[in-house]
Protein backbone atom coordinates (compact mmCIF):
# COMPACT_ATOMS: atom_id res chain seq x y z
CA UNK A 1 0.00 0.00 0.00
CA UNK A 2 1.67 3.40 -0.92
CA UNK A 3 1.75 6.35 1.07
CA UNK A 4 -1.73 8.34 1.30
CA UNK A 5 -2.23 11.77 0.26
CA UNK A 6 -1.80 13.51 3.72
CA UNK A 7 -3.77 17.61 3.69
CA UNK A 8 -5.77 19.21 6.40
CA UNK A 9 -9.62 18.90 7.12
CA UNK A 10 -12.38 21.47 6.75
CA UNK A 11 -14.15 21.52 9.79
CA UNK A 12 -15.65 24.99 9.76
CA UNK A 13 -15.58 26.96 13.22
CA UNK A 14 -12.75 25.26 14.38
CA UNK A 15 -9.30 26.53 13.97
CA UNK A 16 -7.74 23.87 12.16
CA UNK A 17 -4.97 25.54 10.52
CA UNK A 18 -5.37 25.57 6.08
CA UNK A 19 -1.73 24.69 5.81
CA UNK A 20 0.39 21.50 5.97
CA UNK A 21 2.84 22.84 8.67
CA UNK A 22 3.07 20.89 11.42
CA UNK A 23 0.97 17.89 10.30
CA UNK A 24 1.60 14.43 11.46
CA UNK A 25 2.98 11.99 9.44
CA UNK A 26 1.55 8.60 8.46
CA UNK A 27 4.46 6.67 9.77
CA UNK A 28 3.67 8.42 13.10
CA UNK A 29 0.15 6.74 12.64
CA UNK A 30 1.57 3.26 11.53
CA UNK A 31 3.56 3.02 14.62
CA UNK A 32 0.85 3.92 17.11
CA UNK A 33 -1.64 1.49 15.08
CA UNK A 34 1.11 -1.40 15.24
CA UNK A 35 1.23 -1.48 18.85
CA UNK A 36 -2.00 -0.25 19.83
CA UNK A 37 -3.51 -3.28 22.37
CA UNK A 38 -7.43 -1.66 22.25
CA UNK A 39 -9.06 -0.55 19.12
CA UNK A 40 -12.78 0.46 19.47
CA UNK A 41 -14.02 -1.02 16.38
CA UNK A 42 -17.68 1.00 14.82
CA UNK A 43 -19.80 -1.24 12.83
CA UNK A 44 -23.43 -0.40 11.57
CA UNK A 45 -25.91 -3.06 10.51
CA UNK A 46 -28.75 -3.22 7.53
CA UNK A 47 -30.77 -0.67 8.75
CA UNK A 48 -27.69 1.90 9.65
CA UNK A 49 -27.69 1.11 13.69
CA UNK A 50 -24.60 1.67 15.33
CA UNK A 51 -22.11 -0.44 17.14
CA UNK A 52 -19.55 0.19 19.16
CA UNK A 53 -16.74 -2.28 20.87
CA UNK A 54 -13.08 -2.79 22.01
CA UNK A 55 -11.63 -5.29 20.72
CA UNK A 56 -8.08 -6.36 20.11
CA UNK A 57 -6.55 -6.36 16.65
CA UNK A 58 -3.10 -6.59 14.10
CA UNK A 59 -2.08 -3.87 11.99
CA UNK A 60 0.02 -5.62 9.04
CA UNK A 61 0.70 -4.21 5.99
CA UNK A 62 -1.23 -0.91 6.20
CA UNK A 63 -4.35 -3.10 7.08
CA UNK A 64 -6.37 -3.73 10.57
CA UNK A 65 -7.04 -7.87 10.31
CA UNK A 66 -8.96 -8.48 13.36
CA UNK A 67 -10.67 -11.72 14.18
CA UNK A 68 -13.60 -13.37 16.24
CA UNK A 69 -16.05 -15.93 16.64
CA UNK A 70 -20.01 -15.16 15.29
CA UNK A 71 -20.67 -11.82 17.21
CA UNK A 72 -22.75 -8.54 16.21
CA UNK A 73 -19.91 -6.85 14.80
CA UNK A 74 -19.17 -9.67 12.27
CA UNK A 75 -22.80 -9.78 11.26
CA UNK A 76 -23.15 -5.98 10.69
CA UNK A 77 -20.08 -6.53 8.33
CA UNK A 78 -21.58 -9.22 6.53
CA UNK A 79 -24.55 -6.60 5.90
CA UNK A 80 -22.81 -3.41 5.81
CA UNK A 81 -18.81 -3.57 4.97
CA UNK A 82 -17.97 -0.09 5.97
CA UNK A 83 -16.48 0.27 9.59
CA UNK A 84 -14.03 2.53 11.49
CA UNK A 85 -11.43 2.08 13.96
CA UNK A 86 -10.63 4.34 16.98
CA UNK A 87 -6.93 3.66 18.61
CA UNK A 88 -7.39 3.60 22.54
CA UNK A 89 -6.34 6.87 23.71
CA UNK A 90 -2.63 7.41 24.42
CA UNK A 91 -2.03 10.61 26.36
CA UNK A 92 -5.11 12.41 24.00
CA UNK A 93 -3.44 11.07 20.84
CA UNK A 94 -6.29 10.67 18.36
CA UNK A 95 -5.99 7.92 15.50
CA UNK A 96 -8.83 7.00 14.01
CA UNK A 97 -9.03 4.86 10.67
CA UNK A 98 -12.41 4.23 8.24
CA UNK A 99 -12.77 1.99 5.46
CA UNK A 100 -14.11 -0.94 3.66
CA UNK A 101 -13.85 -4.64 5.29
CA UNK A 102 -13.65 -7.81 3.59
CA UNK A 103 -13.30 -10.97 4.97
CA UNK A 104 -10.58 -13.65 4.42
CA UNK A 105 -10.68 -17.39 4.42
CA UNK A 106 -8.10 -19.20 4.62
CA UNK A 107 -5.09 -15.80 3.64
CA UNK A 108 -1.98 -17.21 2.07
CA UNK A 109 0.38 -18.61 4.45
CA UNK A 110 3.48 -15.25 4.38
CA UNK A 111 0.45 -13.01 5.08
CA UNK A 112 -0.79 -15.10 7.65
CA UNK A 113 2.35 -15.57 9.49
CA UNK A 114 1.87 -11.52 9.35
CA UNK A 115 -1.08 -10.81 10.99
CA UNK A 116 -0.33 -13.85 13.71
CA UNK A 117 2.70 -11.87 14.94
CA UNK A 118 0.70 -8.83 15.26
CA UNK A 119 -1.37 -10.68 17.37
CA UNK A 120 1.85 -11.65 19.54
CA UNK A 121 1.64 -8.35 21.54
CA UNK A 122 -1.05 -10.37 23.37
CA UNK A 123 1.01 -13.04 24.71
CA UNK A 124 0.13 -14.67 27.34
CA UNK A 125 -3.21 -15.26 27.70
CA UNK A 126 -4.06 -15.38 23.97
CA UNK A 127 -3.25 -16.87 20.92
CA UNK A 128 -4.58 -15.92 17.73
CA UNK A 129 -5.20 -19.55 15.31
CA UNK A 130 -5.04 -19.62 11.80
CA UNK A 131 -7.70 -23.01 12.17
CA UNK A 132 -10.18 -20.77 12.79
CA UNK A 133 -9.68 -18.66 9.83
CA UNK A 134 -10.66 -21.29 7.18
CA UNK A 135 -14.23 -20.97 8.49
CA UNK A 136 -14.44 -17.99 8.35
CA UNK A 137 -14.07 -14.50 11.20
CA UNK A 138 -11.04 -12.96 9.91
CA UNK A 139 -11.68 -9.60 8.46
CA UNK A 140 -9.42 -7.09 6.92
CA UNK A 141 -9.82 -3.37 7.00
CA UNK A 142 -8.86 -0.98 4.03
CA UNK A 143 -8.25 2.51 4.92
CA UNK A 144 -9.89 4.91 3.10
CA UNK A 145 -9.73 8.05 4.87
CA UNK A 146 -7.85 8.27 8.33
CA UNK A 147 -7.50 11.06 11.22
CA UNK A 148 -5.29 11.52 13.88
CA UNK A 149 -4.02 14.40 16.22
CA UNK A 150 -2.18 14.78 19.48
CA UNK A 151 -2.84 18.69 19.66
CA UNK A 152 -6.39 19.85 18.68
CA UNK A 153 -7.02 21.77 16.38
CA UNK A 154 -3.12 22.68 15.87
CA UNK A 155 -1.93 19.21 14.28
CA UNK A 156 -5.46 17.55 13.03
CA UNK A 157 -4.66 15.56 10.18
CA UNK A 158 -6.09 14.18 7.61
CA UNK A 159 -5.06 10.80 5.33
CA UNK A 160 -6.55 10.08 2.22
CA UNK A 161 -6.00 7.01 0.40
CA UNK A 162 -6.23 5.65 -3.57
CA UNK A 163 -8.76 3.60 -4.09
CA UNK A 164 -7.14 -0.12 -4.47
CA UNK A 165 -10.61 -2.08 -5.03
Amino acid sequence: MGEPRVDRPVVPGYGIPRSTKGVLPWSWAVERLERAEVYWLATADATGAPHLNPIWGSWVDGRWYVEGGPTRWQRNLRANPQMAIHVESIEGEVIIVEGAATELLAPESALAERILAGYAKYKPGYEASTEHWAQGGLWALRPVKAFAWTTFPNDMTRYTFDDEG
